[in-house]
């Protein structure tokens, strides 16, 4: 975490009560959450430039539409214009022990 004031509290116990180890970034330090900030720019590119719903709900089942078209069909160029499930999927393709036949 970036160490901002909504990584508190709330966040913080629910994270310890999972057993997730929370490390606070140093400050300005862009290199060490590249991945993460490339991320949040997507998303503020392509999902909250878009009119959204007022109500939690409804912007959930928004939020969670576009995460699911995000990691199954949105080409990413770092994965060579791989979804991210497609490129876990062969990923571990070939990571798999290879059955030999005679």
């Amino acid at each position: 975490v970036d160490g901002g004031a909504e990584f508190m509290s709330e966040f913080e116990e629910a994270c310890e009560g999972l057993g997730v180890k929370l490390f606070v970034l140093p400050p300005r330090s862009p290199k060490l959450n590249g991945h993460v900030e490339r991320m949040q720019r997507t998303f503020r590119d392509e999902f909250y430039t878009r009119p959204l719903p007022s109500q939690i709900p409804e912007l959930q089942k928004k939020l969670d539409a576009y995460l699911d078209h995000y990691n199954r069909e949105r080409p990413h160029r770092a994965l060579n214009g791989l979804a991210p499930l497609e490129f876990l999927a062969m990923m571990q393709e070939e990571s798999a022990p290879q059955s030999h036949m005679c």
